[in-house]
């Protein structure tokens, strides 16, 4: 049986690779995209989401709904153009899609999904988590009506990536990420504790582009810049599949080890963004990926991506 999921997100090199495999994967099937601040403007993860929309299938009509570009409580952002480039996608020329967005704001086009499909629509959040919390204040109905949320965030047993504490995403939006967190829903949080795990490297990326040229051959090119962050900051031989991993978290749960806890995110200063275990009957218990077969993982990404010329999954 296939998933329907909303993927809100801030593409981003990984967010592009994780739209893309939810495209082409047949357990899940893609109803809507929401985009958010995050790694880039808005207004620029906006266009990369329409644009890689148009690449991945020409003729898709999956709404993309523009959403917040702050914030909840005023904080300042940080893009991390000096992850992903800063355009969003390295140095790969900047999209002119044919698309409008839908006129709804993301937080109307989630809560409108989740409303006349109950029980059905998965969230999967892969960008800071300021739409889901608007919709959640909008329309409180919405946690007992999705059939799950998948969040890619947080780092609970082991350092973040934005600063020695937190994860890009919670810290982004530490408030949203609280009242997401602690909302009567399912959440699943696929975070720094399983995706540093699986790195793809520029050898992998050169097999993709050679199995599909089009799709492959652009996402290859546009993670170029991202893989070269990443043998500077973490002298790894590749890139962290940090996105592409919570879909797969969706497709195959099986790679996967998960614990139960309730989650407490730090709000500001030092340890601002920071995840940690809360104390015994603090809050909703949320499933917190532990553990990952990175190999399958992977392979189940890499399968996937290289059939992408073959055009998306039909719905």
């Amino acid at each position: 049986m296939r998933r329907s999921i909303i993927i809100d997100t801030d593409p981003g090199v990984d967010d592009a690779l994780a739209l893309v495999y939810a495209l082409n994967c047949p357990a899940v099937e893609l109803r809507a995209v929401t985009t958010v601040h995050g790694n880039v403007s808005v207004e620029r993860s906006t266009r990369n989401a329409l644009g890689l929309l148009e690449l991945a299938g020409p003729d898709l009509d999956i709404p993309v709904a523009r959403g917040a570009e702050r914030p909840l409580n005023g904080l300042s952002r940080r893009e991390a153009d000096f992850v992903h480039g800063a355009e969003g996608l390295g140095e790969t020329p900047v999209f002119a899609p044919r698309r409008a967005p839908d006129p709804r704001p993301a937080w109307q086009l989630i809560r409108d999904e989740v409303t006349a499909h109950p029980g059905e629509i998965t969230l999967c959040a892969i960008g800071p988590l300021t739409n889901l919390a608007l919709a959640l204040a909008h329309a409180p109905k919405i946690a007992r009506q999705v059939a799950g949320v998948v969040l890619m965030g947080g780092a609970v047993d082991v350092p973040g990536n934005i600063t020695p504490q937190a994860e890009y995403n919670l810290w982004a939006d530490p408030a949203a990420a609280a009242a997401v967190l602690s909302a009567a829903w399912p959440v699943t949080l696929v975070g720094l504790d399983v995706t540093t795990q699986v790195v793809c490297s520029r050898e992998d990326f050169a097999q993709l582009a050679q199995q599909a040229p089009r799709v492959g051959g652009f996402l290859a090119q546009a993670a170029q810049f991202y893989i070269a962050f990443y043998e500077q900051a973490a002298g790894i031989p590749g890139c962290h599949l940090h996105d592409p991993s919570a879909l797969i978290a969706l497709s195959h749960p099986e790679y996967f080890r998960r614990e139960a806890m309730a989650l407490e995110v730090a709000q500001d200063g030092e340890a601002r963004g920071r995840t940690r275990r809360a104390s015994a009957g603090v809050g909703p218990q949320v499933e917190v990926l532990t553990g990952v077969d990175a190999a399958a993982v992977k392979r189940a990404f890499m399968l996937t991506l290289c059939a992408a010329d073959r055009g998306p999954v039909p719905s």
